[in-house]
């Protein structure tokens, strides 16, 4: 699989590729406008020109848009679901226009309503994001700590909405601490091996578009969403290897959303923890 990392597009999309070049990273995931404002961007056809020009150079791809975090299909406010549906249908196209692989977005929080309750309206809402985007973007669903009622923290509720929308372009991107944090033992090889074996089996691994490679400041099944650097965390670098070693990851790329150590963000630290751990381990 290929190690990469989230990562700036200040002054322009293009610009993620130099700053993931810094830092060492063979793949990227980029916010398409600021991560707390419904404004997203409009892509001119020079930076979309100057972007593919700069992938095709490099080689540093696949890409993926992340999500801004104000979405929320589980909503029970009419006027925030319209928002999250106009938002995530512009990531998508923006998506397209870029080529990047598709849109990664957290669920969003039922507020205490319960998933029965809102599971039908998330339903729909995939259903209708898909319907009203390109044919070659993928609406990528991401599992959840669990915290404040956030949906999608055990595979079976995202299996759900994954199978009623009924759509080949709807794929999941497996996050490691949200998966440590919700319950999941990612970190040894058994509790691994028993997560994946859900995952198949709830959702199927064929719908696995991406890893976000996290270590965990919560213990296991503490329900909360903290993100830490590759091996400072309860998962650890032998949980890491176990995964990198796995091969229901085989070809996936490991995206990095991490503080860093310099509390930067994602960095050549860390980059370099996976990418070495990926040469020490065979998959098995």
């Amino acid at each position: 699989m290929k190690i990469g990392a989230h990562v700036r597009t200040t002054g322009g999309a293009y610009n993620a590729i130099d700053h993931a070049q810094e830092i060492g990273a063979e793949a990227i995931q980029i916010f398409s406008g600021a991560p707390q404002m419904w404004r997203r961007k409009k892509y001119t056809d020079a930076e979309v020109d100057t972007y593919k020009t700069k992938v095709a150079v490099t080689g540093i791809e696949p890409a993926f848009i992340h999500g801004l975090y104000l979405v929320n299909l589980a909503t029970a406010n009419p006027d925030l679901l319209a928002k999250s549906y106009d938002a995530l249908t512009q990531e998508m196209q923006a998506a397209h226009l870029l080529g990047a692989k598709g849109v990664i977005f957290h669920l969003g929080s039922h507020k205490g309503a319960g998933y029965e309750n809102s599971v039908h309206q998330l339903v729909e809402y995939v259903r209708k994001v898909v319907a009203a985007t390109p044919d070659d973007t993928w609406l990528i669903l991401e599992n959840s700590a669990g915290m404040g009622g956030a949906v999608g923290s055990k595979f079976v509720e995202l299996g759900r909405i994954i199978r009623e929308a009924g759509s080949p372009r709807v794929k999941v991107c497996l996050d490691t601490q949200h998966s440590f944090a919700a319950g999941y033992d990612v970190k040894t090889r058994p509790g691994l091996d028993k997560a994946m074996e859900e995952f198949d089996r709830e959702i199927g691994l064929d719908r696995l578009a991406a890893v976000h490679a996290n270590d965990s400041k919560c213990a296991l099944a503490g329900g909360i969403d903290r993100h830490e650097n590759i091996g400072e965390g309860h998962i650890g670098r032998d949980g890491f290897e176990n995964m990198l070693s796995h091969r229901a990851f085989a070809g996936v790329p490991f995206l990095l959303e991490v503080p860093g150590f310099d509390n930067e963000g994602p960095d050549r630290k860390n980059v370099e923890i996976l990418k070495s751990l990926r040469a020490a381990v065979g998959v098995r």
